[in-house]
């Protein structure tokens, strides 16, 4: 083998790699199992202890240097399918965008666009807003430029004016519609921090105006609705200074002393003085300082203030909890790790009695790094008696990042007129003072006023870089421009079905794993022993990725995984099937794996390239379970390949080396003569399989019209779904029937889901309607519907809702992805074969099997086996595909072969031998998929039950096509043609495709 030293290099790499990421894993899972001790009594899980506890060491090292945040962030976590949680999609609207740039115009063809542009939106979600409202206002008002609507002052700076024409108008609109977008996904990543659950993730949706949102474990989804729609809320406030909150603080600490003195004696009366003195005398720091000589070494020049250093000393000679907190140099704040213990004392009842009401201590929205250590700043905010900021956001027209005379980034900002006002009172009387930029309750700057500003325009100068600069005009800027949000996709998993779905995923994972090796050691011997030692290899690897890429592990990942561990094994046996037929020729061992290596190696190769195409385009496309279940399964192909290809070499040639008798064996007594000697006429029955698959096809299809069309899922049809618990065994139609008046005749489905006591509800009621309020109408039809269900206890334990729009969306992408994986794979075998009948026999056989696995959901409903069509359905059709394909590949590359090494004999002379010598590959590979997706489809629960049932039928009739479809069609085309031209010719091709002619092989080099 070629470059052997890299080979070993690169794994020793990656597995030093997998291998460290994997152990941040297990320490992780160490600090959950602390915390799960902390918070159990008597056997009762306290799940706010258990939580408060990983809030305490959230930032605490818990592992040499790293903290337990870092650790997080390494480790392989799991989705919320097997943790509980909540997923969310959020649009950005717009319209709000739109109308605020016009000066909220009321011009009638204006306001008629929108609506109009709105509405077409729903229909047409993948044409951007702006082109479809540009062409309802062209319809409408075609003499009329759209800068007659957008000319104003607050545009000017965007580069509108009156002479501007539409095409300009239109990008500048384009360009705040994605800034805004933007703006709130950063807005939106702050309020996300604020739910203190681990590993939050927010990312933005290619090519759309959609937020996704991960919150594993939250347990109260109405807060999260509330707080990730509610629209963002900008302030300006006076700051107080520091020798004005000061004491305060040092009154404050004093009788929070007094009550932990009083406290500890209390408990140990013994030992109460004791006690108090070594509470009195630590710091955080380890030294004896009051909080009064702590405020007096805060530099008052990083807070615009001067500090009376005299009178806090004197005010005050003892700290307290309040003095153990307010560790950080310089400034009012704290340690990052101790917050949540700061928020304590804050809300704490002394805390009220003692701060003034018109006192707000609100935390700086990021941390500070200082020696190394990260703290958060206190910022002593002055409230005013009604509660309303003398300068609100709605007033600021426009800011952004600029720069200073010295070449230094700064914030121009620029308010309305009566804005303008406002702002030049408040400077005015707080020149030399601070003004708090306070958004959502966060502190995002508190500039320093230097003299008093007229006009609106201010400059905002700091020591910002041009990240934080341009942060700081997003900000200003989310007060002026709004962009509202709305729910579009909703999920929600209880933490009781998330453990269910673990246990499921685990079982159904080992199961499958076991099978395959028992039947590779039993099948192949010693070799297939080296095969399973590459499979565990190739599975440390996959798990050692996943967590390095921050992935998440999810149920439609375990079964990704579980694929890519049967497919895995395909590679091990092409080339074992090779170094037999290599030993059955007479050749040495050392030249039989050789040979066998080398000759699979093409098929190998071929058949990863077209699965890795399904993988991307499942993962361009795709969008939550679909795109987690693409990325393993992508991962999977590349740690399959070094793992099969390479590693498993390493090992047999490493057992072979410098032995003239080698203990490793490539057959058993039970597979020695199997599949030997084979002279099927495979083609010879290629009409035969025409008729049945063009029946079963249009059996399927009538069915489907019959019964009213296809079984479309919730992410197809848009609507809510409900997985409901109760405490005995439910008759889903009855359920069904006491629900139907409640969602006033809407669509109703109601079906057991994995246990006979839970049912799953799916309802189009309000399918529409995506707003909050349309959310809360169904849920209370729900309940009134299961009102007369209540002695049964029934208990909502999962929910998720998809708008109309984004249904249209997951359509579209659906059908665009099985239309690009077969032009991609079209192209590629074109590229590999140079003839276009071998691309358009396997798409024609790729399409085929599709057709099939969708006609047998129709003619499976016809007996009661009632599974819907949704997201992972079509990742099971696309990963058929990629299986169907994989097996035409290796048929194709053995007749190449046999042409490249026969070139006398016609395609017609070894299509069959190719078929019958490929025959033992194509059993062996279906039958250990076939094996692992039926352990799927019997253990791995009611969520991936439609994905496994489409395998099934998918690897049967994949298999089948390969042989009785693929192939023969290129007989039919290419090969009958090239026959006619050789006969033409004066050559002879007497011999028919079911012959099998003496076909001779290279040498072994």
């Amino acid at each position: 083998m070629r470059n052997k030293g890299l080979i070993i290099a690169l794994t020793v790499i990656v597995s030093a790699l997998c291998a460290y990421f994997l152990f941040f894993t297990y320490v992780s899972r160490g600090v959950q199992d602390k915390a799960v001790a902390y918070a159990t009594h008597n056997g009762q899980l306290n799940e706010t202890k258990r939580q408060h506890y990983l809030d305490s060491v959230w930032r605490a090292p818990v592992f040499g240097p790293f903290t337990y945040r870092e650790v997080r962030q390494s480790e392989l976590g799991l989705g919320l399918d097997l943790k509980g949680g909540m997923h969310v999609t959020l649009e950005v609207s717009p319209v709000e965008i739109v109308r605020a740039m016009s000066g909220n115009s009321k011009d009638p063809a204006f306001t008629t666009a929108l609506a109009q542009a709105q509405e077409a939106q729903k229909t047409n979600s993948s044409t951007p807003f702006t082109a479809l409202f540009e062409q309802a206002y062209q319809k409408l008002a075609p003499s009329k430029p759209l800068a007659t609507i957008f000319a104003n002052t607050t545009n000017k700076s965007r580069g509108i004016d009156i002479n501007s024409p539409n095409d300009k108008v239109i990008a500048a609109i384009d360009k705040e519609v994605e800034e805004a977008i933007d703006r709130s996904f950063n807005i939106l990543r702050t309020r996300v921090d604020k739910f203190g659950v681990n590993q939050p993730t927010i990312q933005r949706v290619k090519g759309t105006g959609r937020l996704q949102i991960e919150l594993p474990g939250v347990d109260n989804p109405d807060r999260v609705r509330k707080l990730l729609q509610g629209q963002a809320k900008l302030e300006f406030w006076e700051v107080w200074s520091q020798q004005e909150v000061g004491p305060y603080l040092v009154q404050l600490d004093q009788v929070l002393a007094a009550r932990e003195k009083a406290n500890a004696a209390a408990k140990a009366p013994a030992a109460a003085t004791a006690a108090a003195s070594a509470t009195t005398a630590t710091t955080a720091k380890g030294d004896t300082t009051s909080l009064a000589a702590q405020l007096a070494k805060k530099t008052p020049a990083a807070k615009g203030a001067k500090a009376d250093s005299a009178a806090l000393a004197a005010a005050n000679q003892k700290g307290g909890p309040l003095a153990r907190l307010l560790t950080m140099p310089g400034r009012l704040g704290v340690a990052l790790r101790d917050t949540s213990r700061m928020n304590a004392l804050l809300a704490s009842p002394e805390a009220k009695a003692t701060l003034p009401p018109n006192l707000a201590l609100l935390w700086s929205v990021k941390p500070t790094v200082v020696d190394k250590q990260e703290y958060l700043e206190l910022n002593p905010i002055r409230k005013t008696r009604d509660g309303q900021a003398p300068v609100a956001g709605e007033v600021v027209a426009d800011a952004r990042q600029d720069y200073d005379q010295g070449g230094r980034p700064e914030v121009s900002m620029s308010m309305n007129p009566s804005g303008a006002k406002k702002w030049q009172k408040m400077t005015a009387a707080n020149i030399g003072k601070q003004v708090g930029i306070v958004l959502d309750d966060y502190v995002y700057s508190d500039p320093v006023v230097q003299g008093e500003i007229a006009g609106g325009n201010t400059s905002i100068s700091g020591n910002f870089s041009i990240e934080e600069a341009q942060d700081l005009a997003n900000v200003l800027k989310a007060g002026k421009l709004p962009a509202p949000t709305r729910i579009v996709e909703e999920a929600v998993v209880g933490p009781s079905l998330g453990k269910e779905a673990i246990n499921q995923g685990l079982y159904s994972s080992l199961a499958g794993l076991l099978i395959i090796m028992a039947f590779m050691a039993v099948y192949y011997g010693r070799a297939g022993l080296v095969a399973d030692v590459a499979l565990l290899f190739n599975m440390f690897l996959i798990l050692g990725v996943l967590a390095q890429f921050g992935t998440a592990l999810t149920l439609p990942g375990i079964a990704g995984l579980i694929l890519v561990i049967a497919s895995s094994v395909d590679a091990n046996v092409l080339i074992f099937e090779r170094i037999r037929e290599e030993l059955n020729n007479g050749h040495s061992l050392p030249d039989a794996i050789n040979a066998g290596y080398s000759r699979a190696f093409s098929a190998i190769f071929d058949s990863n390239v077209t699965t890795m195409l399904i993988a991307v385009i499942l993962g361009f496309f795709g969008t939550g379970p679909v795109q987690n279940f693409a990325i393993t399964l992508g991962i999977g192909v590349l740690t399959s390949f070094l793992s099969a290809v390479y590693v498993s070499r390493l090992i047999i040639e490493w057992l072979v080396k410098g032995k003239e008798i080698s203990k490793i064996s490539f057959s058993t007594f039970l597979s020695r003569n199997l599949f030997q000697n084979l002279n099927f006429d495979i083609v010879g029955k290629r009409k035969i399989a025409y008729i049945f698959s063009s029946s079963v096809i249009i059996l399927g299809f009538v069915l489907m019209y019959l019964q009213g069309g296809p079984n479309l899922g919730v992410d197809f049809t848009g609507g809510r779904a409900y997985v409901i618990d109760f405490n005995k065994t439910m008759v889903a139609s009855d359920v069904a029937d006491q629900l139907r008046p409640a969602f006033k005749g809407a669509g109703i489905e109601v079906k057991q889901y994995g246990a006979p006591t839970r049912l799953r509800v799916t309802t189009s009621y309000l399918a529409t309607d995506e707003s909050t309020a349309a959310d809360n109408s169904v849920l209370a039809a729900l309940n009134q519907g299961l009102g007369k269900f209540q002695a049964s206890a029934p208990a909502i334990k999962s929910t998720s809702k998809v708008g109309a729009t984004i249904a249209d969306d997951i359509k579209r992408t659906s059908v665009l992805s099985l239309g690009l994986t077969l032009l991609g794979i079209f192209v590629y075998v074109l590229f590999r074969f140079e003839k276009w009948q071998y691309s358009m026999a396997a798409v024609i056989a790729l399409f085929h099997d599709a057709l099939l696995v969708i006609a047998s959901y129709p003619i499976a409903r016809a007996f009661g086996i009632n599974y819907e069509m949704d997201q992972i359905f079509v990742a099971a059709v696309l990963s058929i595909i990629g299986f169907s394909m994989n097996d035409t590949v290796v048929i194709y590359d053995r007749v190449r072969e046999y042409l490249r090494e026969n070139p006398k004999l016609t395609f017609a002379q070894v299509v069959n031998p190719a078929l019958n010598s490929t025959f033992s590959r194509t059993m062996i590979t279906f039958t250990t998929v076939f094996m692992v997706v039926l352990v799927l489809y019997i253990f791995g629960g009611e969520t991936l039950r439609s994905f496994s049932f489409a395998m099934i039928i998918g690897i049967i009739f994949g298999t089948y096509s390969s042989l009785f479809i693929a192939t023969p069609i290129i007989l039919d085309t290419y090969g009958r043609q090239e026959e006619r031209e050789r006969r033409a010719a004066g050559e002879d091709v007497s011999a028919l495709p079911g012959d099998a002619p003496q076909l001779s092989r290279s040498t072994v080099g």
